[in-house]
Formats: C-alpha cells, sequence, structure tokens
C-alpha cells in the first residue's frame, strides 16, 4: 500500500471552531477533542479567546484522518457522512 505525502500550505484566512463544534464536525465526544488539545503529539492548530479555545478546521480534519477509529467516527457520524451526497449534485 502507497503512502501518501500531506502538502499542508498556508491558509490566509482559516476556519476556526469551538471544542463543541469540532466534536459535531468529527463526530466524536467534546473530551476526544479536549484530550488532543493537550496532547503535542496531536498538532491541532488551536488558539484560546476569552478563555475557549479555538481549533483551526484543517488541522481538525487531518487530526482525525490520521486515527483509524477516529477517521471512522468522521465517516460514519461527522462530515463524512454527507460526502457521497455532495458528490451527487456534481
Amino acid at each position: 500500500m502507497e503512502k501518501k505525502t500531506l502538502i499542508i500550505e498556508e491558509v490566509s484566512h482559516p476556519i476556526w471552531v469551538s471544542v463543541s463544534e469540532a466534536a459535531d464536525l468529527g463526530g466524536v465526544q467534546g473530551k476526544t477533542i479536549r484530550r488532543a488539545l493537550k496532547d503535542d503529539k496531536a498538532s491541532l492548530v488551536f488558539r484560546i479567546v476569552k478563555n475557549r479555545y479555538q481549533i483551526e478546521l484543517g488541522s481538525l480534519i487531518i487530526f482525525l484522518h490520521r486515527n483509524k477509529k477516529l477517521n471512522n467516527k468522521l465517516q460514519d457520524f461527522g462530515l463524512g457522512q454527507y460526502v457521497n451526497e455532495w458528490k451527487a449534485f456534481k
């Protein structure tokens, strides 16, 4: 199986989401996102505004794809469940 290299480019206008929004988009629980924020290896890009975490959407998607279990949740319960519907609009 061939491994693909992901090239990350600087985004000029990133989309920032809250912890609860990130959990909903990823199909995971909020505590999963909070645990990842504390883990340096997770490499989530975040900022703190008024004592609230804001997570950059691109880094969230990359984080969820790196772990098979989280990727499955993304596909089954998160944004991934709508991809086939979006493809049908072409």
